[in-house]
C-alpha cells in the first residue's frame, strides 16, 4: 500500500506554497488517495535513521534531527471522522463520512492558504483501520481509533481537529458542538472554533468535555472533535450536504483554529 512514490508527493504538498496552493481549487468528486495519505509505517521508517546513527557513537545535534523528519513544522492534524465501511450516522443516502470528507479537504485548503501547515489524516473513503497492521485486536473500530491517536503521536502535531456529524432524536435540535478535553489548551480551542460555528448556525450552543471519547482522552496535544452540525434537523442537514454550507462551516473552524493560535 505504501510506495515510494506516495511519500514523495505528500513532502511536496506540504512545502507547496500557498500562491500554488489557490490554482487548485476544492472540488466536489473524490481526490486521489496518494495526495494527502499519512501512512504511520512510512512515517516510522523515515525516523530510524537518526536513530540509528545515534545509536552508533555518533553526537547528534537534535535540532539537526528535526530537520531531517519529513514534517519540519509541527502540524495541524485533521481527523476525518468515519470512512470505508464505517459511514458514521446517515439520512437515507446521506452519509456522515462524506460530509466530514467534503468539510476536512475544505478546511484543509484554507488552512493552507492562511500559510498553517496542516495535513489530513485520509483523503479519500477507505478506513484508517485498513492501514493499522500494528494493533492486534480483532475490534476494527479499536483499530481504525488507534490509528488516528498514533498518527499525532508519529508526526510532530500542534493540534487535533476532529470532524464528525452530529445526531439527535430531537429533529429539533441543530448547530455545531464542540468537545474537548479537561485541559486549558482544548477548551480555549474548543471555545474559539464554538464561538464562529455559532455565527453560521445563529445559536447560542456551549462546548462540552467529551470524557468518553477515545480520541480525546489518548491525544497528548490540545484536540478536540467538531460535531459539524445535526443530520436529524432539516435546516442543519441543508447547510452539511450544500457546497455553500460545507464552505461556511470550514471558514467558521478555520477561523477559530487561527483565532486560538494567535490567542497563545
Amino acid at each position: 500500500m505504501i510506495k515510494t512514490a506516495m511519500v514523495w508527493m505528500l513532502l511536496f504538498t506540504l512545502v507547496l506554497p500557498s500562491s500554488v496552493m489557490e490554482a487548485y481549487p476544492v472540488k466536489e468528486q473524490a481526490m486521489t488517495r496518494p495526495v494527502y495519505p499519512i501512512p504511520i509505517s512510512t512515517t516510522r521508517l523515515l525516523t530510524e535513521t537518526p536513530e540509528s546513527t545515534h545509536s552508533s557513537g555518533q553526537e547528534v545535534d537534535q535540532s539537526e534531527l528535526r530537520q531531517l523528519h519529513p514534517f519540519a513544522h509541527d502540524v495541524i492534524m485533521i481527523d476525518v471522522g468515519h470512512g470505508g465501511i464505517d459511514g458514521g450516522t446517515s439520512y437515507g443516502d446521506i452519509l456522515e463520512k462524506d460530509i466530514n470528507l467534503a468539510i476536512s479537504r475544505r478546511l484543509f485548503m484554507l488552512l493552507r492558504k492562511e500559510g498553517y501547515h496542516a495535513v489530513l489524516n485520509r483523503d479519500a473513503d477507505y478506513a484508517l483501520s485498513d492501514d493499522n497492521r500494528w494493533h492486534r485486536s480483532s475490534s476494527r473500530h479499536r483499530r481504525d481509533l488507534s490509528q488516528r491517536k498514533q498518527l499525532s503521536s508519529e508526526i510532530p502535531t500542534k493540534l487535533v481537529v476532529s470532524i464528525h456529524v452530529n445526531w439527535g432524536k430531537n429533529s429539533s435540535k441543530r448547530g455545531g458542538i464542540v468537545l474537548h478535553q479537561s485541559e486549558g489548551r482544548s477548551t480555549l480551542l474548543a471555545d474559539t472554533i464554538q464561538e464562529q460555528l455559532n455565527l453560521v448556525y445563529r445559536n447560542n450552543n456551549h462546548i462540552m468535555v467529551g470524557k468518553p471519547y477515545y480520541l480525546l482522552n489518548q491525544t497528548k496535544v490540545p484536540a478536540v472533535i467538531v460535531e459539524t452540525g445535526f443530520l436529524s434537523n432539516m435546516e442543519d442537514r441543508t447547510l452539511l450536504t450544500g457546497r455553500n454550507g460545507q464552505m461556511q462551516i470550514a471558514e467558521a473552524i478555520a477561523d477559530g483554529i487561527i483565532s486560538y493560535l494567535t490567542a497563545l
